[in-house]
């Protein structure tokens, strides 16, 4: 009876040992999962700054890449602007100049008309124009009065007479037909008009035909 109530005690010690031992067991494992969460908070963290600093880097490339789309839009705008200024001035400049001088060439063609008249005038003899020559008189007298009607009406279009005799020699207004010392006249100046010229506004339409003083 002793011997079996040994046996009877030895196993129930052994099933309290293994008992005990249980939670033995699973306490490093517990321990284990306890060491290891507090890195994975940490490891999220630094995920999570690691896609906030990708982001960043993302969104700071996308708004160079706009700030230079807008500074080239902003640069074509401008050269745009520019250009239509350029054309409008240009437009407005050709408008101008068609409204002066769109009458260029049939002022030149009068011209000649103006060049008969003032020929005719000073082809008439002075000492033959007198009351008992009376045809010759109202004709003089009607030549000279259709001479300065044509240079009013030259001048009221803006066109100018060129008798520059005395003046300095202007290559763009004068055309020089010859040099010549003169006694007493600078060098340079206009001796002799053989032909006057015009201009109409600025425009020299026709230049005047001189002698200039040569320099001794």
């Amino acid at each position: 009876m002793a011997s079996r109530g040994l046996r009877i005690l030895g196993h129930n010690l052994s099933t309290a040992l293994r008992t005990h031992r249980a939670p033995l067991r699973a306490c490093p494992q517990l321990m284990c999962t306890a060491a290891q969460q507090p890195n994975n908070p940490e490891s999220e963290e630094e995920k999570g700054k690691k896609r906030g600093e990708e982001s960043a880097e993302q969104l700071s490339a996308e708004k160079a890449k706009l700030e230079d789309q807008v500074k080239e839009v902003t640069d074509k705008y401008k050269r745009a602007l520019a250009d239509t200024e350029n054309l409008r001035q240009r437009s407005q400049k050709m408008l101008e100049d068609a409204k002066l001088y769109g009458i260029q060439g049939f002022c030149k063609d009068l011209l000649e008309v103006a060049d008969i008249l003032e020929k005719a005038t000073q082809s008439v003899p002075k000492e033959e124009i007198k009351d008992q020559n009376p045809h010759l008189k109202n004709l003089y007298e009607g030549l000279v009065m259709t001479e300065v009607q044509m240079q009013k009406v030259f001048k009221k279009h803006g066109i100018v007479k060129l008798n520059p005799v005395g003046a300095k020699f202007d290559p763009y207004e004068h055309e020089a037909l010859f040099h010549s010392p003169v006694e007493g006249k600078e060098p340079g100046t206009v001796a002799l008009v053989t032909k006057v010229g015009y201009k109409l506004h600025e425009r020299t339409l026709r230049p005047a035909l001189v002698g200039v003083v040569k320099g001794t």
